[in-house]
């Protein structure tokens, strides 16, 4: 069963702005995430009159404290590195897929990994995901490709790998692999 999308309907600034605490107050979200938002829910958002109106309203919500991409960045950072393992570049791409400036990425990210050891932080992962040391070249190419995709660097992965006494034809395989790739 389809839900019918809600109609568009013209807003005030006062409306939206209630709209738009709303939806802060349900999750924190960047200014790009609340304008695409907005923008699905203004009649005229293509217009001059439209895009003023949300411009207006994020305004109004950055001077209130309510809408801060740094302050986002940073503490989706943390979460991300402290409760799902995951690596620095993971969290770089979810950053940049929501919208969040390129130097505001690069502040949190350096603050939030300062004196993180990306070995450890990927043997946590590991521990997380219940991976233990792989039995064949199957299972080592599944290991290999899942701390990829959690954002861990190749030579960390093959670090890991070689503490496990994987052996070095395997190794050699996923290292032409992923440079391949």
């Amino acid at each position: 069963m389809s839900f019918p999308r809600p109609k568009k309907k013209t807003y005030t600034e006062d409306s939206l702005y209630e709209y738009a605490v709303g939806s802060l107050a349900r999750r924190m979200r960047t200014v790009a995430e609340l304008k695409r938002l907005m923008r699905a829910r203004v009649e005229d958002a293509e217009t001059e009159y439209g895009r003023t109106l949300i411009e207006l309203v994020i305004r109004r919500l950055k001077d209130h404290g309510y809408l801060n991409d740094s302050q986002y960045a940073a503490s989706y950072s943390s979460l991300r590195r402290d409760n799902q393992k995951f690596g620095r570049r993971r969290v770089i791409t979810d950053l940049k897929t929501k919208g969040v400036h390129g130097d505001v990425i690069d502040k949190a990210i350096e603050t939030a990994y300062e004196g993180v050891s990306e070995e450890k932080q990927a043997r946590d992962y590991l521990r997380r995901k219940r991976l233990a040391k792989p039995k064949d070249q199957k299972q080592t190419a599944r290991i290999f490709r899942q701390l990829a995709r959690a954002g861990f660097g190749t030579k960390t992965i093959f670090t890991i790998l070689k503490k496990w006494d994987v052996d070095e034809e395997i190794l050699s395989a996923l290292e032409d692999e992923s440079q391949s790739a």
